[in-house]
């Protein structure tokens, strides 16, 4: 492969008409110049430079080269413009995966903050509980069980209790905790995919308080399951992190004995922990999890 250097070097030379003058405009002894140009010509096996009277012309194949070569060091110029804008998170794509309940909560004025500081990044959103199986996220928030990339590095966000949501009216909404066995018999809205994570968490709690839950309706996520609640169909169990678009005529009691809990992390790729971008979007979920907690 030729030399890109020895190339920027013999066009210096071919655009200013000598080697003192390439020597000047970039800052290198004459001798340097002439011994970069030397070594292209070896090795290119051409003869790129010719005595004419007292100063030095292109040969036709110097011409040739320093005019092909012009094209390349200009797009080699604009990839190294590239690499230097993805150092700094100014442009780009990161994939960013996370559950519902954090998509809800959090998501949305971190990513607000991402695309007014970093204007070319591309982000890619995606929910985790909708993950085909091929997800392969930068950077994702998670429930600790949940499987992820085994070089992902890990940090605990949040480790949060889950609630019982029920109508104002309810037996238990006056209550300040209610025990998990207690719900035997309640009607039970599901809120979750079949094998997502969170819907876990409260299936082995049950077993571990000797109930089985009774299902009686089945949705997706934690609104469309508050607002069964709301009409009086049922109760369901989730995080507290899902009750922050509570709707009106539902309360949140504690749970006990006992209690489910989660765990959010934060993974993110080892190659990316220094780039600007993820930084900015990790430092922002930190801060976010942290009034979460204080709340």
């Amino acid at each position: 492969m030729l030399d890109l250097h020895r190339l920027r070097v013999f066009r210096a030379v071919v655009a200013t008409g000598s080697v003192g003058g390439a020597a000047t405009a970039l800052g290198y002894s004459p001798s340097a110049v002439s011994q970069h140009v030397t070594a292209l010509q070896r090795e290119t096996g051409l003869a790129l430079l010719e005595k004419h009277g007292r100063g030095i012309v292109p040969t036709d194949a110097g011409r040739r080269l320093a005019h092909e070569s012009e094209s390349v060091l200009d797009r080699l110029a604009e990839l190294e413009s590239v690499a230097a804008d993805l150092r700094a998170g100014r442009s780009g794509r990161l994939t960013f995966a996370y559950v519902a309940s954090a998509g809800t909560a959090w998501v949305p004025p971190v990513v607000a903050t991402l695309d007014r500081e970093f204007p070319d990044l591309r982000l890619d959103l995606r929910l985790v509980e909708l993950d085909d199986g091929r997800l392969d996220p930068d950077l994702e928030v998670v429930v600790e069980q949940a499987v992820g990339p085994r070089d992902a590095e890990t940090e605990v966000l949040l480790e949060e209790p889950y609630v019982v949501a029920v109508p104002t009216g309810h037996r238990f909404a006056g209550r300040d905790e209610v025990a998990l066995a207690e719900l035997d018999g309640e009607r039970w809205v599901d809120n979750d995919v079949v094998q997502g994570p969170c819907r876990q968490v409260v299936l082995d709690a049950c077993a571990a308080a000797g109930i089985v839950p009774g299902f009686h309706v089945e949705a997706h996520d934690y609104p469309s399951a508050l607002a069964f609640v709301a009409v009086g169909v049922g109760v369901t169990v989730l995080p507290r992190l899902g009750t922050v678009t509570m709707p009106d005529g539902v309360v949140a009691v504690p749970l006990a004995e006992p209690a489910p809990r989660r765990r959010l992390v934060l993974r993110t790729r080892p190659s990316l922990r220094e780039h600007p971008a993820v930084r900015r979007a990790s430092e922002l979920l930190r801060a976010a999890a942290a009034r979460t907690t204080a709340t």
